[in-house]
């Protein structure tokens, strides 16, 4: 049943009009007031169109960008000061500043985001990562409230305008480049399932192995979280089978890391013993020992172009849908060799 501003008003014990005129931040209503409105709002989960309130005459000239989890848990994995850096570069040249929003759980990030929105303290948003299934996006799409998504949407991907990569074909030549160094038994290491980024590049590893005739084995596959923790919970698991694999394609350079240290500690050697294929080409690659062959996916230039596609959705609400496809390359460095039968 769909809840009105009557319902509201009622909650509330207030006026249907102090209700709208609470939606509108009026200043002619006591910050009480506004507080046991809101609360009444949010206990009847009602939520305005924000496109009635003709914010185009409002503007903040102010961005939202919407983490996947608390800050400081995502700030430790470098994709996301690169993307931000992006993102930054792209709102400087316009003058648009920018507001982060964060959360521990999915519903605290909706929560904070439909509160930053209410309180019309961003133009836009920008979701910094793809969910299966994802509340956020659907309540954006349906108030029409202008937002870009840095990933391939889980739904009605040709309504939503998205930058992203073809993570399935990179992930499918990450594979090949294993497969053409004489690599059978090669592992996938990535992320949750519940994001898209996963999702596509193990599809993209299948299809390397099925077209190689290749068996894929589900004991090879590990989803743990993209930081460092995740890539050694994922090697050990591996390494804990009778026939571990020779090679490996991680998901992300922090996760590699892991596997590294993991495979450090089992006095392992990295191409000798066993050969990785890494993500993102952060500095993280470049860095490791061994360097990491890595696919460049060119982070900044992800979120620079988010952040023009957004303000153009800004500056004109009809302004056509958009899916850019941002090329990658693999890097090639010191982590990868031949098969060596033992």
């Amino acid at each position: 049943m769909t809840v009105t501003i009557k319902d509201v008003a009622k909650r509330a014990n207030v006026a249907p009009s102090t209700v709208s005129r609470v939606i509108a931040d009026s200043p002619r209503i006591s910050e009480k007031t506004k507080r046991k409105v809101r609360e009444a709002m949010k206990e009847l989960g009602y939520h305005p169109n924000f496109i009635a309130r003709s914010l185009a005459n409002q503007a903040t000239q102010v961005i939202g960008i919407v983490m996947p989890s608390a800050a400081e848990r995502a700030l430790q994995n470098p994709f996301f000061p690169e993307v931000i850096r992006g993102i930054s570069k792209a709102a400087y040249e316009k003058k648009y500043a920018l507001q982060m929003s964060t959360g521990e759980k999915e519903e605290e990030i909706y929560e904070g985001v439909v509160d930053m929105l209410q309180g019309r303290r961003v133009d836009g948003v920008i979701l910094l990562y793809s969910r299966m299934d994802d509340k956020l996006m659907k309540y954006l799409q349906k108030n029409k409230f202008p937002f870009v998504v840095i990933g391939k949407p889980h739904q009605k991907a040709e309504q939503i305008t998205h930058v992203d990569n073809d993570n399935y074909l990179a992930a499918k030549e990450a594979t090949q480049h294993l497969i053409a160094r004489g690599h059978e038994r090669i592992a996938f290491v990535g992320g949750s399932k519940k994001y898209l980024v996963t999702v596509d590049r193990l599809s993209g590893y299948e299809a390397a192995l099925k077209e190689a005739g290749l068996p894929y084995r589900e004991d090879y596959i590990m989803h743990e979280e993209f930081l460092q923790e995740g890539g050694q919970e994922a090697m050990k698991g591996l390494l804990s089978l009778a026939d571990p694999p020779t090679a490996l394609v991680v998901a992300d350079d922090l996760m590699a890391l892991g596997v590294l240290k993991t495979l450090d500690e089992m006095s392992l050697r990295v191409p000798d013993d066993i050969s990785i294929v890494s993500f993102n080409n952060t500095l993280l690659a470049e860095m490791s020992r061994p360097p990491l062959t890595s696919v460049d996916i060119h982070i900044f230039q992800l979120g620079y172009e988010a952040t023009k596609s957004l303000i153009e959705k800004i500056s004109n609400p009809n302004e056509p849908v958009k899916r850019i496809i941002i090329p990658h390359r693999i890097v090639e460095r010191f982590s990868c060799d031949y098969y060596r039968k033992k």
